[in-house]
């Protein structure tokens, strides 16, 4: 179980990390630094830019479930 939680835990980190990297920057933070900010908003977020948020957010609530059930496990088999 530990092996299991353990290698949902690490793809998840993964997938993460690709997804942030893959988001639209909104402005006001590292990506206006680095020239982010040059491009202009049409009229919000698209349907592609709301999926890739709720996929980020589904993902990363099974990290975090993923983390706590290892933090768990890990405490008991001690």
């Amino acid at each position: 179980m530990i092996i299991l939680f353990s290698t949902v835990l690490t793809i998840c980190s993964l997938l993460l990390v690709l997804l942030v990297l893959m988001h639209k920057g909104r402005g006001g933070g590292l990506s206006d630094m680095f020239g982010g900010g040059v491009s202009s908003n049409l009229g919000g977020s698209s349907v592609a830019e709301r999926n890739l948020d709720r996929i980020t957010v589904g993902i990363a609530v099974v990290w975090f479930v993923s983390a706590m059930a290892l933090g768990l496990l890990l405490k008991v088999s001690n």
